[in-house]
């Protein structure tokens, strides 16, 4: 039986740039709803959602963690008179949240990617001091692509340099105009002491060790005209949103406490506002509140199914099906992550759209057509395991044991079979070259390979025919150095590691024809394929288009295809230095066939020697990829940075200033950025940071590309 009603789930993400406090938050998640009875800090490497050793070792969180927990709105709990009351709300207004923790480091984007997929809301948390930082925009923009509602959650109010007015300046100018505050911080920095709620203006101050008691007062003297002008700001602005409340905003003058939130949850789930809450995790400050912000205005899988409708495809006909989020649905699901567990072996993340799960069922992986039997099924609280009986629509749980399940699947009922939408993700742009240090570390590594890479869609391994060297490719340096640490503990693999090299592509810049002719005469069958090509280049992210003109049956069309996929082949081996070839438009417009002789094999031949001739005189170029760079440092050393910078062909876009630190914003080629970690630091006394993360691919200037065609970069 469902223990709880599909309108009291919520589904929420905590996402943000990495050290904006988005674990301690979770930490404080996990304390208030009393799923653990200490709070780990992750200062001192005690996180439960942070259970990898690599992430308790540095402090930040490396894979996304999952847990469930149970939530009663404290502002309900707090007008109570007794305990017999408060009894009484917990039995009728308790939620069930489940939690996806997911890391802030650029490097690890494809956590937050696949979490968001399947997530129906998120908690955006900000650093006080720093405000809009690179990775809560890519987060940011992220949600946007999955259409998620969000919450902001402005924390570390009590830092030295904390702003709250300049951390909600910097969301309306970076992310979206819509955010507006429902709280207002009393004090800042180590004055920071409460928050006034815009709502029901008033104010309220936490006490007890962990802040668990909510204490509600007076405004203070000197905020009551801020918070009456701010409160004014909130209504009117949420008035335009339905005509019937600002026809009596505009007669009466006002609106009630709970129409002003119903209106609030409706515009938040239309993605049409973001409401905006305050306080500081570390001191226990405001937590509470920002729970109740995620019953009041994020929504259910019911709330989800009316915006963004459950759409998959039939596997015979193509045809789009819908699905409802009810039990009473055909059992629909995706397969969002897969993780090896030491002591269960393979898990596979799944969140139910439809429909309900039992133990010791049969699903259909209608994503690669095959049967899968459901052994052992668990609830996730971060590395532990809770069995469960049956799953229902709106759960996120994990599948013990699945043999052909990745990542993206979709999990459906065998009767009624569904697709749904695969997650896409980025393409790695750093490599290197790895090889066991002993044989018997040759046989250990091809598993813990291929293991780590059906865990991790960005994780790509590959041979170099030429050389027999083994590489892998990922999205950054950590992104690697966590992974081959990993194979060191979890797989006992020892390796020897190669520098790490950029991922180039090559691409034209003209347009150009040739002909590709394939005759091979022996005794007996020959071959024969002849065709004309034309390439042109096309914008930059728009890939490989290949266009057929062919008329009058000058190539049967049998043949198409077979010369498609010649030239396909041909783009993973570049003109100039053999890195895969992007953005081109191929036509193949002409050609001509042999009765006997002609096979798809020949005219596959024809179509990848056409297009090698025709690229050869369509001005090839190399490009490299380029890095979104922000650096942080003091005054005193903004001359060596920024002189550093331009040295590595870096084009400084903005100069900026937080809290007595200077920000460079900056654009660089990523073949310079290699070891700048220990660079910056050494410039500034150790007292610099950067983040980084993939802009664009860019042409390379012509000295570079000479370079880069040699092997020298």
């Amino acid at each position: 039986m469902r223990a709880y009603p599909l309108e009291k789930y919520r589904n929420i993400g905590i996402i943000a740039h990495i050290d904006a406090g988005k674990t301690t938050v979770s930490e404080r998640v996990l304390f208030y709803t009393g799923i653990s009875h200490k709070i780990g800090e992750v200062h001192e490497g005690a996180a439960v959602m942070d259970w990898m050793e690599q992430e308790r070792e540095r402090g930040i969180t490396i894979t996304s963690a999952a847990t469930t927990c149970f939530w009663t709105l404290a502002r309900a709990l707090q007008s109570a008179s007794d305990e017999k009351e408060k009894q009484k709300i917990r039995e009728t207004g308790e939620h069930r949240i489940n939690i996806i923790d997911t890391p802030g480091h650029v490097d690890f984007t494809v956590e937050v990617e696949r979490s968001l997929r399947v997530l129906d809301g998120g908690v955006v948390v900000f650093d006080g001091v720093a405000g809009v930082e690179p990775q809560s925009e890519t987060v940011w923009h992220q949600a946007d692509k999955y259409r998620v509602p969000r919450v902001c959650f402005i924390n570390k109010l009590d830092r030295m340099g904390a702003s709250f007015d300049r951390s909600l300046a910097s969301i309306r100018d970076r992310l979206t105009p819509n955010a507006y505050p429902l709280q207002l911080p009393i004090g800042l920095e180590s004055a920071f002491e409460g928050v006034v709620d815009l709502i029901e203006m008033k104010a309220f101050g936490f006490e007890g060790e962990h802040g668990e008691k909510i204490i509600e007062k007076e405004i203070p003297a000197d905020m009551k005209e801020e918070a009456e002008k701010a409160r004014a700001t909130l209504v009117e602005k949420i008035a335009e949103y339905d005509d019937a409340l600002m026809e009596k905003y505009l007669s009466d003058g006002n609106l009630s406490n709970e129409e002003i939130r119903d209106i609030i949850r409706r515009a938040t789930i239309d993605n049409k506002f973001v409401p905006v809450f305050c306080g500081s995790a570390l001191k226990n400050k405001g937590v509470q509140f920002m729970l109740d912000a995620v019953l009041d205005y994020l929504p259910s899988p019911l709330d989800i199914g009316e915006i963004k409708p459950i759409k998959g495809n039939d596997v015979k006909t193509g045809e789009e099906i819908i699905r409802q989020p009810s039990d009473n649905e055909p059992f629909t699901a995706l397969a969002f992550k897969i993780a090896t567990d030491p002591y269960v072996g393979s898990l596979t993340y799944f969140r139910i759209y439809s429909g309900s799960l039992k133990k010791g069922s049969y699903v259909l992986n209608s994503t690669k057509d095959n049967q899968e039997r459901i052994s052992r099924i668990v609830r996730m609280h971060s590395n532990k395991r809770e069995e469960v009986d049956e799953f229902y629509a709106g759960d996120i749980g994990a599948i013990v044991g699945l043999k052909n399940t990745t990542t993206g699947d979709t999990l459906c009922d065998p009767e009624n079979p569904i697709v749904l939408e695969k997650i896409t993700f980025p393409d790695p742009v750093i490599s290197i070259r790895i090889e066991p240090k002993t044989k018997a570390d040759q046989e250990k590594i091809g598993i813990a390979m291929r293991r780590l890479a059906e865990e991790d869609p960005t994780f790509r391994v590959s041979g170099d025919q030429e050389t027999g060297e083994t590489i892998i490719s990922g999205m950054g340096e950590l992104h690697l150095e966590i992974l081959v640490d990993r194979m060191k503990r979890e797989f006992g693999v020892e390796a020897n590691v190669g520098r790490p090299q950029v991922a180039y592509k090559e691409t034209i810049k003209g347009e150009s024809e040739a002909e590709g002719k394939y005759i091979k005469q022996s005794g007996g069958r020959g071959q024969y394929g002849h065709v004309r090509l034309r390439v042109k280049a096309l914008e930059r992210g728009k890939g490989f288009e290949f266009v057929n003109e062919i008329k009058g049956g000058a190539i049967p069309q049998e043949y198409i295809p077979a010369t498609e996929k010649g030239v396909k082949e041909s783009l993973d081996k570049g003109i100039l230095a053999g890195y895969p070839v992007i953005d081109v438009e191929v036509t193949l417009y002409d050609g001509s066939f042999h009765e006997v002789d002609s096979s798809e094999a020949a005219f596959k031949i024809a179509g990848s020697m056409a297009f090698q001739e025709a690229a050869k005189n369509a001005k090839p170029v190399i490009l490299e990829p380029l890095m979104k760079v922000q650096i942080l440092v003091p005054q005193d050393f903004i001359g060596d940075v920024t002189g550093d910078l331009q040295g590595k062909r870096g084009r400084i876009e903005a100069l900026g200033e937080r809290a007595n630190i200077k920000v460079i914003d900056a654009k660089v080629p990523l073949s310079e950025m290699f070891g700048y970690a220990t660079k910056l630091r050494s410039m500034t006394q150790g007292r610099g940071s950067f983040t980084m993360e993939f802009d664009r691919y860019e042409e390379a200037p012509k000295s570079v590309e000479q370079q880069i065609i040699e092997g020298k970069k």
